[in-house]
């Protein structure tokens, strides 16, 4: 029994030799492709081992390595002919914070930079001057600085923040006082010119009202203030009160007439930065005033007129004098609407519109009041001619109170239309649908666009547009724009260079900058192109999706 126990425990101890690779290692082929791997992994066996009746301890024993055991048994040559194993890490560049401080980074141009820091243009000179793409059209190209040299040059000129900030404050109470001192000087010009004379003429206010609508309003100015002056002698001599409205008729058309020209030669003037696109919609908002007035002054009095003499009917003298001042302001008035009507007309052909549609969508304010003023005044002269010729028949006063009433409603219906198409006009309102699509399709047929969403075309006032739209670039036709302008050998030379992540940003970073800048001027070159095909385009807004 003994030596069957030696002999058991000896049984043990060589098995536990083989697990070990002890002698295992050489009985089992080394062929298994991640053996080469093992030769930098440890391996522990653990024996337990009784020190003593009723416990048991655990040892940690260790094992030898693969290479150990290699070089026991003589199979290390094997093991290196195997290849290492590897493992592909992806590189990570380091995350950039871009906080307030980056902003140093921006282009500011030299206006700005004298203005904002206190600068002179001498301290520019000795910055870095960059050349970048202008958003003006008249100018290709202009220079900017960087933002950090420019406020390290106000601290250098100025000492300190504190010093910077009291300059700041000491040059804007400059130019208020500046611009009082202005507004004082030109007060005294204008009353100097005043008092002496001013025999320079006005070309720009003169130029607007020769041509097209403004000849219209001042034939309507001149020709409805006589028949008011002639038409208020009838309603004094003859005491009627078709006459009294149709006096109050033609003074409310040529107070309106005086509006719409002032409106005209506000409309001219040049934006200014309070009003960078202009003072084109005056030519409406005085449209939009006259037509109130029309209804406050004319509809407003007539009716009154009209009302009292149904209360109290007074006889009427000699209504011959009243029919022959009717008569000459049938005459004028008529030839004013001939004039209005032959420009509404030519307009109208010009635009390609229905002459209908082209004073119903009220495209020309100040030539569609007169229009509709003096065909109301053409109605109204007829309207109170028969009132007037069935009072002088059978006697009865009434009927001249009925004719104010009806040139009353007559100026109510005008203004009401007035109002109406005018508001509707400074609401803002979409050319027609035939010129957005010719717009519409001449960015889609351009190369470089992919889509087009969300179009607007407004309407802003003397036949100019405004139009926006969101636009989907097709970026490999923009970059190969780019790619036609660079030096492809050199390119190439550069790709070769890139050998470390951070070379690999700084060349993707020099290139995407300048495809930005490509992209910048396809979005130029497109607005150019609606503007030169289409000349009433007046502003263009290209938006990137």
């Amino acid at each position: 029994r003994g030596r069957a126990a030696a002999r058991g425990a000896g049984d043990r101890l060589e098995w536990q030799n083989l697990v070990t690779f002890g002698s295992f290692s050489s009985m089992a082929p080394c062929s298994h492709p991640y053996t080469c791997a093992l030769n930098q992994v440890k391996l522990f066996s653990t024996n337990v081992q009784k020190e003593g009746p009723g416990s048991q301890a655990m040892k940690v024993e260790k094992v030898p390595t693969i290479d150990e055991a290699a070089e026991n048994i003589g199979i290390k040559a094997t093991l290196m002919k195997q290849e290492p194993l590897q493992v592909r890490v992806k590189a990570v560049l380091k995350k950039r914070e871009y906080g307030p401080k980056y902003t140093q980074n921006n282009f500011i141009t030299g206006v700005r930079a004298i203005n904002e820091f206190c600068l002179k243009s001498s301290d520019l000179e000795q910055l870095r001057k960059i050349r970048r793409r202008s958003p003006h059209e008249d100018t290709e190209s202009f220079t900017v600085y960087l933002r950090s040299d420019v406020e390290t040059k106000s601290l250098e000129v100025w000492g300190s923040p504190e010093a910077l900030a009291r300059e700041k404050k000491l040059r804007k109470e400059a130019e208020i006082e500046y611009r009082e001192r202005l507004f004082r000087n030109q007060k005294i010009l204008k009353e100097y010119k005043d008092f002496l004379g001013n025999t320079k003429v006005r070309l720009s206010f003169l130029c607007a009202f020769f041509p097209g609508p403004g000849k219209v309003v001042m034939v309507a100015i001149c020709i409805n203030g006589l028949n008011c002056f002639f038409k208020f002698l009838a309603w004094v001599y003859t005491g009627s009160a078709s006459m009294f409205s149709e006096a109050i008729h033609s003074l409310s058309d040529t107070c309106n007439q005086g509006l719409l020209a002032l409106g005209i030669s506000k409309s001219v003037q040049t934006p200014d930065p309070t009003h960078p696109y202009g003072f084109m919609n005056m030519r409406y908002i005085a449209s939009l005033i006259s037509g109130v007035g029309i209804f406050m002054m004319g509809a407003g009095l007539s009716w009154y007129h009209g009302i009292m003499g149904l209360l109290n009917p007074q006889p009427m003298e000699s209504l011959l004098w009243a029919y022959c001042i009717l008569a000459g302001s049938l005459i004028s008035e008529g030839a004013t609407l001939l004039v209005a009507v032959n420009e509404l007309r030519r307009s109208a052909q010009a635009k390609g519109m229905s002459f209908y549609k082209y004073v119903m969508e009220s495209r020309d304010p100040s030539t569609n009041v007169i229009l509709l003023e003096d065909t109301a005044a053409v109605l109204g002269v007829t309207i109170a001619a028969t009132c007037m010729g069935l009072t002088s028949i059978t006697g009865n006063p009434v009927y001249d109170s009925l004719g104010s009433l009806g040139v009353g409603t007559l100026l109510g219906v005008v203004s009401a239309f007035l109002i109406y198409t005018n508001t509707e006009a400074l609401l803002g309102r979409s050319i027609q649908a035939e010129q957005v699509q010719k717009l519409t399709e001449l960015l889609e047929n351009d190369p470089s666009v992919r889509a087009i969403h969300d179009v607007k075309a407004t309407d802003l006032g003397l036949g100019k547009v405004r139009f926006k739209a969101e636009v989907d670039f097709d970026g490999r036709v923009v970059t190969r724009s780019y790619l036609e302008k660079q030096d492809f050998d050199q390119m190439l030379q550069e790709i070769q260079e890139v050998k470390t992540p951070e070379e690999l940003e700084v060349f993707m970073l020099k290139h995407g900058e300048n495809i930005i800048d490509t992209l910048g001027a396809e979005v130029d070159r497109l607005e150019k192109e609606l503007k030169k095909r289409n000349p009433e385009v007046r502003h263009v807004d290209l938006e990137i999706l």
